[in-house]
């Protein structure tokens, strides 16, 4: 649990006293809470959704592997979430899958 100044700094235990790390002002260490934070985790599953490649949108894209000018598109977070999602392209000839990161 964290414990705050009236100045608003956070107040750190140095030799047995709360002192502002801020205003540097000293006050009597608080009682502690005999509450118990706990956080359990489920198991992680992943769910893949399969789908009708119909259904997705389309776009000029030249397959790798056979030529074909069209592919279906979409995209997934495959990183962290301050960067750009990963498109992935599906060949509607031959059904080879690619990417693209931005």
């Amino acid at each position: 649990m964290f414990e705050f100044c009236k100045c608003g700094g956070l107040l750190v235990p140095v030799d047995g006293v709360m002192t502002c790390r801020k205003c540097g002002s000293e006050q009597a260490k608080a009682k502690q809470s005999s509450a118990l934070l706990k956080t359990a985790h489920a198991d992680e599953k992943v769910i893949v959704l399969e789908t009708n490649e119909s259904n997705l949108p389309s776009i000029e894209h030249e397959c790798e592997k056979c030529g074909n000018a069209i592919a279906y598109y979409w995209f997934i977070q495959t990183r962290a979430s301050d960067e750009p999602p990963t498109r992935f392209f599906r060949c509607t000839k031959c059904g080879h899958t690619c990417r693209e990161y931005s």
